[in-house]
């Protein structure tokens, strides 16, 4: 199926679809007024769920998804993923509140273009946006030679850091937690069996060296404070 495409050029440039995916409606109209002062760019659609994103996704096939990674259903991991596979055509910016260093190497994996924390400046967001459509990594320039030294192997791939131990889906459990939810609620949160947040649960108080469940909790509180 050919993808969707807003038709219309300026000054001979073609209009970039690009989709919001974000659960505060404030957010998104902010976003959105952001983005189309740049007459290149369009915002056709607007989700408030990683279920909700998905589907619009791929009923409009934009050229670009605006992703965070907070969402109330799913983790904007797994939905970075979920759109791969389903629009692979379409490209992937994450949109964060979350500090960059702890995400960065995450969303790359998953098939994301780029990284911008919501704590920066509106150009900052206008340039990855850019920066994604010239085909360019959208990173930070501290983290981009992060990276590039430790593909290159001049720096160990090392965090102290035990969250960085953690894997995507055991990130989000972790996230949740962090939020207050029962395993149950994380369960029905995350689509997944109670047992199998038991589990994620469970993996993440050992590789995180804690004894007690409850260390768990206020350790994930603590961190989304710094985070």
């Amino acid at each position: 199926m050919p993808r969707t495409r807003i038709h219309a050029s300026v000054s001979g440039q073609n209009i970039h679809s690009i989709v919001l995916v974000d659960d505060h409606p404030i957010m998104r109209q902010g976003l959105r007024v952001l983005i189309e002062t740049q007459p290149q760019f369009k915002v056709v659609g607007e989700a408030s769920s990683a279920s909700e994103g998905l589907q619009r996704v791929v009923d409009l096939k934009p050229d670009l998804a605006i992703v965070d990674l907070s969402l109330p259903d799913r983790g904007g991991l797994e939905l970075i993923k979920d759109l791969r596979s389903a629009t692979p055509e379409t490209l992937i910016l994450v949109l964060s509140m979350h500090e960059e260093s702890y995400y960065v190497d995450r969303v790359l994996k998953a098939g994301a273009r780029g990284y911008v924390m919501k704590q920066e400046a509106s150009d900052k967001l206008l340039q990855a946006i850019q920066k994604v459509f010239d085909g360019e990594i959208a990173i930070s320039p501290a983290m981009s030679s992060r990276l590039i030294a430790i593909f290159s192997g001049a720096v160990p791939d090392k965090n102290p850091n035990p969250v960085h131990l953690l894997t995507d889906r055991e990130m989000e459990v972790f996230l949740k937690l962090g939020e207050g939810l029962t395993t149950r609620q994380i369960a029905e949160a995350l689509h997944i069996s109670v047992k199998t947040a038991e589990v994620h649960r469970a993996n993440i108080k050992s590789k995180l060296g804690f004894n007690k469940s409850s260390e768990v909790v206020h350790y994930a509180i603590r961190w989304i404070e710094k985070h």
